[in-house]
């Protein structure tokens, strides 16, 4: 079997998308920490696209992997001459395959954290883009600020020159960089959070001014943050990807991406040193994009959790099996319409009803099997800014969050039982697993125990307007014999 690499693709015929541009050529100006599947599926397509039109060899994409676990998609991406295939799933069965070649280079961080801090700090460099996942931040949910007690930030604090965190590297490159006079490169988050841009500035700057205040200053007054909303369902790879690039296109990939066919990218036009003309393969420059922000997040994202989590202890196993059962489809539109949609501000260019329709059949897609335990991989950093603050604004305003309420105490449920009713063990991913865990299980003898977790939930356990309705949702899943199914039948009837 032929395998993934640069010389390959000459052999290739002509119908197949593939890299035109000469890639010698390419130089990484920007560098791009995290190259999960999301990345690859998102800003790495939009800059492939980019390089198929002339004059933007300066765009390239260098990876860079912060951790461990990084290790084997180093090594692939090194055997594929950092090649991948880009497997697009349409809801009809279609599949249109890419062949993306924007990344030009990778480096595993752990085997070499000087290379990172150099490439970050090249002249070529003139962004820095992340998707490290919302927990990658270290954010206080409670607070908003950076955790500066976590051991990982303690540790770049105190080791500057042996860093761990994107933090740590950045500072390292932007302190060497304005030493020598150089000009700050932007730094760019891609990753599902609220003002990301924003939000990481705000991090960076706390971090850096721990050790030096005068370059945390350079910082806030030349590096550009810009903030973005991102969207394209991506799920985990699977085998059945491999075998799928075989069977279509006669070579292996051993880490091929699967997505669906939508893709939405809208970015603040605010950068430190140039940018690429995303804009010209589809992307859009606005000057506000909060609006656009909030809607994909309270709507998309919380809407996956909501069908992650109650469909988890149900037993489904997937957002496309959980959204086509009627029932909880019913759920979620009567969540978007009721306790999403009035908190949202218009958004220009979009009809939210139409969006919200968009929403259900791209989730519906059954050609894109996104897994209940991904989505509901690291709850604990992700419910605070996709669900509990449409809960804070709705009981602010007034207003009734019973359908939120319901899954907060389903995610208590999930994370004490770890099973779903039907006996099945939940595979959870979270980094405060053990500590929801053990609040879950004190339920029994103090129902809001799982609430008490401010870091995540903040003050909710002290509003009688929250917590009246989650403790009768408590006493529905722990205390009666209904099924998750009628529990959500009899709160939509409320």
């Amino acid at each position: 079997m032929k395998t993934l690499n640069q010389t390959l693709l000459s052999t290739l015929p002509s119908s197949v998308d593939k890299p035109e541009y000469d890639r010698s050529q390419v130089k990484a100006g920007i560098v791009h920490i995290g190259v999960g599947g999301f990345h690859r599926a998102h800003q790495a397509m939009y800059t492939n696209e980019l390089l198929k039109q002339p004059g933007n060899e300066n765009w390239g994409i260098c990876g860079v992997g912060l951790l461990e676990a990084n290790r084997k998609l180093s090594e692939v991406l090194k055997k594929q001459d950092y090649l991948y295939t880009l497997l697009v799933r349409h809801s009809n069965g279609k599949i249109d395959t890419k062949i993306i070649g924007s990344m030009v280079d990778f480096i595993f961080a752990p085997a070499n954290k000087q290379a990172v801090i150099d490439k970050l700090i090249s002249d070529d460099t003139r962004i820095v883009s992340l998707t490290v996942t919302e927990g990658g931040y270290n954010q206080d949910s409670e607070t908003g600020e950076l955790d500066i007690k976590h051991a990982d930030i303690q540790h770049d604090i105190n080791y500057p020159d042996d860093p761990k965190t994107f933090y740590g590297y950045i500072t390292a490159a932007l302190k060497a960089r304005r030493a020598m006079g150089k000009k700050a490169f932007t730094v760019q988050s891609c990753d599902n959070i609220q003002h990301n841009g924003s939000v990481t500035k705000s991090l960076l700057l706390t971090f850096i001014a721990q050790s030096d205040v005068e370059l945390a200053e350079w910082v806030k007054n030349n590096v550009a943050f810009p903030n973005a909303m991102v969207d394209r369902i991506t799920p985990v790879t699977t085998p059945a990807d491999i075998d799928a690039v075989e069977k279509l296109l006669g070579y292996q990939d051993e880490w091929p991406i699967t997505c669906e066919s939508f893709s939405q990218w809208v970015i603040e036009d605010e950068f430190s040193d140039g940018r690429p003309n995303w804009d010209a393969v589809s992307a859009q420059f606005v000057p506000d994009v909060t609006p656009y922000e909030t809607m994909k997040i309270r709507l998309l994202n919380a809407g996956h959790s909501v069908l992650g989590l109650l469909g988890s202890i149900h037993g489904y196993q997937t957002i496309d099996e959980t959204v086509s059962d009627p029932l909880f489809a019913k759920y979620l539109r009567a969540f978007m319409d009721e306790e999403v949609t009035p908190v949202l501000a218009p958004v220009e260019g979009i009809d939210l009803e139409e969006y919200k329709d968009a929403l259900l059949a791209r989730f519906a897609n059954p050609n894109i099997k996104d897994a209940l335990s991904r989505i509901c991989s690291e709850t604990s950093a992700k419910l605070p800014k996709f669900l509990i603050s449409t809960i804070n604004e709705n009981l602010a305003e007034g207003r009734s969050a019973k359908l939120s309420t319901l899954v907060v105490a389903a995610w208590c449920y999930y994370s004490d039982k770890q099973t779903s009713e039907n006996g099945e063990a939940l595979t959870i991913i979270d980094a405060m697993q053990d500590k929801l865990h053990h609040a879950a299980q004190g339920t029994v003898t103090d129902s809001l125990s799982f609430l008490k977790v401010k870091t995540v939930f903040g003050n909710l356990s002290d509003k009688p307007n929250f917590t009246e309705t989650y403790q009768q949702a408590i006493k529905d899943l722990y205390l009666s014999d209904d099924k998750i199914k009628t529990i959500m039948q009899n709160w939509l009837a409320k």
